[in-house]
């Protein structure tokens, strides 16, 4: 019998410039090559995937929620700005059993002061971070291993 487990990716705000925003930092490939990428090795893993992205923070709450309420394995969350922002998203974390994996596409500690604190990491199972478009491929190993 297939698993059917689900895992929602979640992106915030400006992740859909991806591939043309600042590629010396994001890198070239575009959200949908990532989705794309993540849709095949899930299902080779035979789990689903509910890619979604939004530049609106209440969209990304209410998908925490969502995922909560249908029971998801897990969540893969790449936050954006509201990382260092968004104490809705750090307390929408909080209220929901699902584990939550913060990733980002580049190591925010390496990068502007302002950037070294994330709400969302304070409420995440782990973070990963640095490793490019990798980051959303290492989220999901991890996924599949809680």
């Amino acid at each position: 019998m297939a698993d059917t487990r689900k895992i929602y990716v979640l992106n915030g705000p400006n992740l859909n410039m991806l591939g043309t925003r600042e590629p010396e930092i994001y890198g070239y490939d575009t959200l949908d090559d990532i989705a794309e990428r993540m849709e095949d090795a899930a299902h080779r893993a035979h789990v689903e995937i509910d890619f979604r992205q939004s530049n609106h923070e209440g969209h990304l709450v209410d998908w925490l929620q969502e995922a909560h309420r249908e029971g998801a394995h897990a969540i893969i969350m790449n936050p954006g700005a509201y990382t260092h922002t968004s104490i809705a998203l750090h307390d929408a974390i909080k209220s929901i059993t699902v584990p939550v994996i913060e990733i980002h596409l580049s190591n925010p500690h390496t990068r502007e002061a302002f950037r070294h604190k994330s709400y969302v990491g304070m409420a995440a199972k782990g973070t990963i971070a640095g490793f490019g478009a990798m980051s959303y491929m290492l989220a999901l190993e991890a996924a599949l291993e809680l």
